[in-house]
């Protein structure tokens, strides 16, 4: 017998599928059921590394943890990883698999289909429920042919699926109605109902709207889903929810850490924790602004693009806003891909991020990266170099770096052959940056690395449990708007 799974698909993308499946997976898994969250094809640069050294969507790593389970590149065994307009890095089971403009990609699908599948069935054995997730939406029938991500691969697995429409946009009943009649008679068959979600105000007032919705479909309603103001406080995996972000505003007394708006920013949940604490503002600068003068630290962050994003960075003007800012006697710190642009020089001469070729870092770091060798992906723990204070987090980057800033190391981190060093810091010690994502999240480190900037107060924020105590909160906001036994009646009912 088929292991009972149930498929979540959206009129559109960001219609919140992501955290619904995380809400599910720790409500069905508090009831004792071993869950697993899988989705065939994502595309983020917002991605995790597993504990089986490969690399997925931020999301599923999120759902993996609402199932109280370790993260496995089966879970999402297809990432694409945008580094241009028409083009990505493919990653198949966590591995790269090469690059793709995006009419190639098409002629991959076919050949990927069968990979899915294999990990979809590696994910499944010995669990009682699989909440697989769809991207975008079913009805882009101009991507139809071979698809993988939504009703392709239902129907290759054979599975029952719920459609999410989102009343936050406007327009719900219309995206919903429209993705019933583009579906064809087969697709609309496997539709078992359909749920509303982010809902602002009163319920009631939507309740006309469902007899309306079922004379054009057929189909039920499944729960209508209030909005969740928490999710803000989980990580994002779309760089669009940066978009989304409030205008910042200083208290007295709170430290402000600007971060330059790069196009392809990646990882950029390493950014939570400290946007989480109390009294820090972090300001998000789009180009066209200046990096605010006020700022207490410029931090660069994570790219898929390192060489286009300086040239963004240098474009808007943010290279003579950092030389401004350092000689004010205040400090930058870069993480991955922003410590390479600090460094004097990066050449890529096998374009494995874009066009070949080389630029002229930011010279405010005695370092230069080479482009060169394979991936690094691993989960790493250590230490703050000169204060001790522990750190954990991930490897994720292509690149060495060498120079000598990286004879005073940001961190030592734990290797099968001793401690080793990682990042590297200026003389005056106000430039820094490491390779280790996730760094923040640690509350011990997070407190020393405030500590510097506002004069030793400790951090009062409890990062993870806070996002344990969300998943929670997210469970019972989804369990109190959606019958999870009827959802579970619907994936047991798979032949």
């Amino acid at each position: 017998m088929a292991v009972p799974a149930l498929m979540v698909q959206g009129t559109g993308s960001d219609v919140g599928k992501s955290l619904l499946v995380a809400g599910l997976a720790r409500g069905f898994t508090r009831r004792g059921l071993a869950v697993r969250p899988f989705k065939p094809q994502n595309m983020s640069n917002n991605a995790a590394v597993t504990e089986d050294g490969g690399e997925i969507g931020r999301a599923q790593a999120l759902q993996a943890r609402a199932c109280r389970v370790p993260a496995s590149v089966h879970m999402n065994p297809v990432l694409l990883k945008p580094q241009s307009a028409t083009g990505a890095q493919v990653i198949v089971q966590g591995k790269l698999a090469g690059n793709a403009g995006a009419r190639d990609y098409a002629d991959w699908k076919p050949r990927l289909l069968p990979r899915v599948l294999d990990s979809f069935a590696r994910v499944g054995a010995g669990a009682d429920l699989v909440l697989v997730e769809g991207a975008g939406s079913p009805a882009e029938i101009n991507l139809r042919a071979h698809d993988i991500a939504n009703m392709g691969f239902a129907e290759a697995a054979d599975l029952p699926v719920i459609l999410v429409a989102d009343i936050e946009r406007g327009g719900a009943i219309a995206s919903l109605v429209g993705t019933h009649q583009l579906l064809s008679a087969p697709e609309r068959a496997r539709l078992a109902g359909y749920v509303i979600n982010k809902f602002r105000g009163d319920v009631a007032l939507f309740e006309p709207a469902l007899p309306m919705i079922r004379a054009h479909t057929g189909l039920e309603c499944l729960g209508i889903v209030p909005w969740f103001a928490d999710a803000r406080r989980l990580p994002a995996e779309d760089s669009l929810a940066l978009e989304h972000a409030p205008a910042p505003r200083r208290a007295a007394g709170a430290i402000k850490i600007a971060v330059p708006r790069l196009p392809r920013i990646a990882n950029f949940d390493d950014l939570d924790p400290l946007a989480a604490e109390p009294d820090v503002v972090l300001d998000l600068v789009e180009p066209g602004r200046a990096l605010p003068a006020d700022a207490d630290l410029v931090l660069l962050p994570g790219s898929k693009a390192t060489r286009a994003d300086l040239a963004t960075l240098v474009e808007a003007g943010w290279d003579i806003d950092l030389r401004a800012h350092r000689r004010r006697g205040r400090p930058v710190f870069g993480i991955c891909g922003g410590l390479q642009m600090l460094g004097r020089r990066i050449a890529d001469p096998h374009g494995i991020e874009g066009e070949p070729g080389v630029s002229e870092g930011l010279g405010l770091l005695d370092i230069e990266t080479a482009m060169d060798g394979a991936k690094t992906l691993s989960v790493a723990a250590g230490r703050e170099a000169t204060g001790g204070a522990p750190v954990r987090g991930y490897e994720m980057h292509v690149g060495c770096t060498s120079g000598p800033d990286t004879a005073r190391p940001v961190l030592e981190l734990d290797g099968a052959r001793g401690r080793r060093p990682d990042g590297a810091r200026s003389a005056d010690g106000l430039v820094a940056g490491c390779y280790l994502h996730g760094l923040f999240a640690g509350d011990a480190f997070r407190a020393w690395f405030l500590g510097r900037l506002r004069d030793g107060r400790a951090s009062s924020a409890g990062f993870e449990a806070g996002i344990e105590a969300t998943l929670d909160a997210l469970a019972d906001h989804v369990a109190a708007a959606l019958d999870l036994d009827r959802l579970l009646a619907i994936a047991r009912a798979r032949p």
